[in-house]
C-alpha cells in the first residue's frame, strides 16, 4: 500500500473520517491507519471504540464532536485539526450520512430536510474545507454514496436524491480542484453489514441479498478497502469517479 508523501516532514499524513464511529467510517479509520495515516474522526453522537482500532495499529488518533450540519462547527472543526496534528491533511473521508425512509406520498417535510441537510449540505462543508485545507499540499476527498444515489429506490426519495446530489458534486469538485492537486472520488456501496442495514425486517433483508448477485451482503472493510485505494497514491490517475461497491448489484 502507498500513501502520498507528507513533504512537510512533520510526521505522518493526516486523513480524516466523518462519520468515524462506526460501520464504514470506522473501518476506514482502521484501513488508513495501518496504512501509514494519522487520523482524526468527525462524529455526532457517542465516539464508540474507533480510538483503540486505530491507535492498536500504530497511528495517532482524535475524535471531535462535529455536527456536520452546522457550518461553522465543521469550520471548527478543521482549525482542530490545524492546531492538534503536525503532519499535512492528505486524504478526506465524507462519509456522516442518515436515513429517514418512507413514501414520497406519505413523507413529511421535515424527513425530506433532514436528509438532505446531513448528507448533501453536510457533505458540502467538509469538502469545501477540505479543498481549503489542501490546496497547497494536494491530497484526496473521498465521498460515501450509494447504489441509491445511482438508482434511485423506492421508499428512500429523500436518500436517493442526496446521494444523486453527492454524485454530481463530486464530478464539480473533481473539475473545479483539479488545478490543485485535488483529487475527489465516492465509492457507492451496496448493501453493506452496518446497523442501518441490521435494524431492517429479517424478510425485507433476505429479499435485497437476493438481488445481490455476488450473493451476500458486503463487509465495512470491504468498502475500506475502495476507500482507502481512493484515498492514496494507487489511484493517482482517477478523480471525478463514482466507484461502486455493491456486489454486482448495478452491474
Amino acid at each position: 500500500m502507498t500513501i502520498d508523501h507528507d513533504e512537510t516532514g512533520l510526521g505522518r499524513p493526516l486523513a480524516l473520517v466523518t462519520g468515524s464511529a462506526r460501520g464504514i467510517g470506522q473501518a476506514t479509520c482502521a484501513e488508513l491507519a495501518a496504512s501509514g495515516f494519522d487520523v482524526a474522526g468527525f462524529h455526532r453522537g457517542q465516539p464508540g471504540g474507533t480510538a483503540a482500532i486505530v491507535e492498536a495499529l500504530g497511528a495517532t488518533y482524535r475524535d471531535y464532536q462535529v455536527d456536520v450540519r452546522d457550518e461553522d462547527a465543521v469550520r471548527s472543526g478543521f482549525r482542530g485539526l490545524r492546531a492538534d496534528f503536525p503532519g499535512a491533511l492528505r486524504a478526506v473521508v465524507v462519509n456522516a450520512g442518515i436515513t429517514r425512509d418512507g413514501l414520497a406520498a406519505t413523507m413529511t417535510g421535515e424527513k425530506f430536510r433532514s436528509v438532505i441537510e446531513v448528507n448533501l449540505y453536510g457533505a458540502f462543508y467538509v469538502a469545501r474545507e477540505a479543498i481549503k485545507a489542501m490546496r497547497k499540499t494536494g491530497g484526496s476527498v473521498v465521498f460515501v454514496s450509494s447504489v441509491s444515489g445511482v438508482s434511485g429506490q423506492p421508499g428512500q426519495v429523500n436518500y436517493s436524491a442526496s446521494k444523486g446530489g453527492v454524485n454530481a458534486m463530486v464530478q464539480a469538485l473533481a473539475k473545479e480542484a483539479s488545478g490543485l492537486g485535488v483529487r475527489v472520488n465516492a465509492v457507492a456501496p451496496g448493501f453493506t453489514e452496518t446497523d442501518m442495514l441490521r435494524s431492517m425486517d429479517a424478510k425485507a433483508r433476505l429479499e435485497l441479498v437476493q438481488r445481490v448477485p455476488l450473493g451476500r451482503v458486503g463487509q465495512p472493510s470491504e468498502v475500506a478497502r475502495a476507500i482507502r485505494f481512493l484515498a492514496t497514491a494507487e489511484s493517482s490517475y482517477v478523480t471525478g469517479q463514482v466507484l461502486s461497491v455493491d456486489g454486482g448489484l448495478t452491474a
